[in-house]
């Protein structure tokens, strides 16, 4: 699970950064959460293709979140894209989506599918699951989170050999999660494995002010990417207009109790971040100011 910070500023684009975008490279697909202007550029100075993506979540409908859509489907089209594409948001993703999609004399190639999502909701794939949760900015809005389910506990192989079961197959069997039979007695998996543990997770909050929402979506998370508009002096302002401090981002990640916390939608006026970063760091240490083409593995514990 590789997050790719595709576009980590705000509002507008400014000479080091792109308006919003971040994908995730899971395995042999990438899932894209926000689609600002230009994000199908940001792909040509990326590890990763475009052409990957099955999935795109959009957080809200402010212009610099999704507006980058016709570019990026009209590429996929351009490069003779067959595969479908789903796109997920708030209330009202098909119909502002498929307008726009409507406007010239283009038309994809390739099936489109829209899904209006509520708080709450849950979309279930093969590895893992994305949450949708309504954050608090100035139109309907949503965090998500993307987690991987439980894993088994470790193998003790020292106990597996003591209780007769020889390396190779039956190994595997039980750390699958599956019962074997040795010399007539039942090996059951919850006698070598050790506690489950926790599969990967990050959240991704869009624009949002400081809220419950996201600390409770964000609980024990690996990654948080938080909305980090402004600086403490200008904590107010960012609150007025939907959005949170470096310091309120960095208050958030500790009562959450996260891993690592990456600040993002950074207004242009702070270049490259670095006042953020260290305010931000005084609460919370392990905090990056997340920059363009950023990229960052997201590891299993072993």
């Amino acid at each position: 699970m590789k997050l790719i910070f595709l576009g980590t500023g705000g509002s507008w684009p400014s000479k080091l950064r792109n308006v919003p975008s971040l994908a995730i490279k899971y395995e042999s697909e990438v899932v894209l959460f926000d689609c600002g202007e230009g994000t199908q550029r940001q792909f040509m100075h990326s590890t990763i293709s475009f052409m990957q993506i099955n999935h795109i979540f959009i957080t809200h409908f402010h212009g610099d979140h999704f507006l980058g859509l016709p570019g990026l489907i009209q590429s996929m089209y351009l490069n003779e894209r067959t595969a479908e594409l789903n796109i997920y948001g708030p209330e009202g993703t098909g119909y502002f989506v498929s307008t726009l999609l409507k406007m010239g004399y283009f038309k994809p190639s390739f099936e489109i599918y829209f899904h209006d999502l509520k708080n709450g909701d849950v979309v279930e794939f093969e590895k893992y699951n994305i949450k949708a949760v309504e954050v608090e900015h100035n139109v309907p809005s949503f965090a998500y989170s993307m987690e991987e389910p439980p894993r088994p506990g470790k193998f003790n192989k020292p106990r597996a050999l003591e209780l007769g079961v020889p390396e190779g197959k039956l190994f595997s069997k039980l750390q699958r999660g599956e019962s074997v039979e040795v010399n007539g007695k039942t090996i059951t998996p919850d006698m070598v494995l050790g506690p489950v543990r926790s599969g990967r997770k990050f959240v991704y909050t869009g624009d949002t002010r400081p809220c419950t929402a996201v600390t409770e979506l964000a609980k024990d998370c690996d990654v948080l990417v938080h909305d980090s508009t402004f600086d403490e002096v200008l904590e107010e302002k960012a609150n007025r207009y939907g959005h949170s401090s470096c310091t309120q981002a960095a208050k958030i990640a500790l009562e959450a109790g996260v891993n690592r916390l990456f600040l993002t939608h950074i207004s242009p006026r702070y270049e490259e971040g670095v006042v953020l970063e260290e305010q931000a760091r005084k609460i919370f240490p392990n905090t990056t100011s997340a920059f363009d083409l950023l990229e960052y593995e997201i590891r299993l514990e072993k």
